[in-house]
């Protein structure tokens, strides 16, 4: 079984750059590092980068997952192989342009594009948030076509748990982090979210203010999740992707992992936040009959 060490950096295509660049530093809050070849990088912490916008298809999205070194790629792309998965070997251009030693490619069985990184650069050490509060990027949310079948494959290939489940949508964890990748029914592959965490309640609430002031649509939130316990905010950016801030979220200590128990909690508004925020988000339509049509 595949074991992944980190969520590294998530790669956005868009068909106006210098907008996303905007958007990403002036609104979110991101760090623009640097823009090469019709790319803009972006941090959101200690790493080298954690977003990447890129001129092209907005509908092509990649995330990346670290593993610990060359030996768990080689042995990954294997396992990927045995399970009937084509892997692809990335350039020496595309590993030059991701700021990884290597790194092989393939898609889950919904078409989401996954990457697979080892010996990324290192970044700056922060010792403060970066901009509006932010700590870190922690999750993505995955639209899925069929969120059993694919929780069963990063469950049993990606090595990833579930932490909870809402309906059909299983919550996954790949460290203590309650998690960091969450399955969302959909008709098409592709992030539906972005996470990025803020160090309190407060930087939450201010981006509630701040954002409604700048016109920017709200689409769920403040609120509390009843599964992470993450005090949460998430509103629409480039290209129709929502971004999220939350802070608080629950982690799973290793000592938790034997006993540990998912929970399944109903397709109702109260297992998406316990104040009474209701989203406005296709992928969180609160009935059967929406989510099937989302």
């Amino acid at each position: 079984m595949i074991r992944l060490a980190d969520i590294r950096y998530l790669r956005l295509g868009t068909r106006d750059l210098a907008a996303a660049t905007r958007y990403a530093t002036g609104v979110v809050g991101l760090e623009l590092v640097r823009q090469e070849q019709g790319a803009a990088h972006f941090r959101s912490d200690g790493r080298d980068h954690t977003l990447v916008y890129v001129e092209g298809d907005p509908t092509e999205h990649a995330s990346a997952f670290e593993l610990a070194d060359a030996a768990a790629l080689q042995a990954a792309a294997s396992f990927l192989d045995g399970h009937g998965v084509a892997v692809r070997s990335g350039s020496r251009a595309e590993c030059e342009a991701r700021r990884v030693a290597d790194f092989a490619s393939f898609t889950d069985p919904s078409g989401n594009r996954i990457e697979l990184v080892v010996a990324p650069a290192p970044g700056e050490p922060r010792e403060a948030a970066i901009g509006h509060g932010i700590t870190g990027f922690s999750h993505i949310g995955l639209r899925s076509s069929d969120p059993a079948r694919d929780e069963a494959f990063w469950t049993g290939v990606m090595g990833a748990r579930v932490s909870d489940r809402i309906g059909t949508s299983p919550l996954l964890r790949i460290d203590p982090v309650h998690h960091r990748i969450a399955l969302f029914p959909s008709r098409h592959p592709g992030v539906q979210h972005v996470n990025h965490q803020v160090a309190s309640i407060d930087d939450v609430m201010r981006a509630w203010y701040r954002l409604r002031d700048l016109g920017v649509r709200i689409v769920f939130g403040p609120g509390r999740h009843p599964t992470s316990g993450a005090v949460f905010l998430y509103f629409e950016g480039p290209d129709g992707m929502v971004y999220e801030y939350s802070t608080g979220v629950r982690t799973i200590a290793p000592e938790e992992e034997a006993a540990y128990q998912p929970r399944q909690f109903p397709m109702e508004p109260a297992s998406f936040c316990m104040w009474g925020a209701r989203p406005d988000i296709a992928e969180f339509r609160l009935s059967a009959a929406a989510t099937a049509a989302s």
